[in-house]
């Protein structure tokens, strides 16, 4: 059985999204896969690319064939160099910045009030409890 490392797409028209499979040969595109090694996602900047490196070795050792886009995946994140014996092959995927957390300026005023500043309202509130009362008793 001639088994291929490549991708499977997923997603909608125009924001495909891929995972990179190791499936039969002879199966469809998007068809039953071995198993998944990874994710590829073209259209985020920078691309984002994820590859189990352990599972991706296993598969090139016992003989499997990445397919044109999978191999140029493999070298970019140094799987590749790595089966072909370089011990020094890194992983050259860019990656995105983290976000920066949300401060708020502490010289403005802040618009909403904290609930403990705010004046308690407690003797309208208990009225209309006791306009009910009075009501069913009185149906009654």
């Amino acid at each position: 059985m001639a088994v291929k490392i490549r991708l499977k797409r997923m997603g909608k028209i125009r924001a495909p999204y891929y995972r990179i499979v190791v499936a039969d040969s002879r199966t469809k595109r998007d068809g039953r896969v071995i198993e998944e090694i990874g994710k590829y996602h073209p259209t985020e900047e920078p691309s984002f690319i994820e590859v189990d490196s352990e599972r991706a070795q296993y598969w090139l050792g016992v003989g499997a064939q990445p397919s044109e886009q999978v191999a140029a995946i493999l070298k970019l994140t140094g799987d590749w160099g790595r089966f072909k014996g370089d011990a020094d092959a890194v992983s050259t995927v860019k990656t995105k910045a983290p976000k920066e957390s949300f401060v708020a300026d502490e010289k403005k005023k802040p618009v909403l009030v904290p609930k403990s500043e705010k004046p308690a309202k407690a003797e309208p509130a208990e009225a209309p409890a006791e306009a009910a009362d009075d009501a069913e008793t009185t149906e009654a």
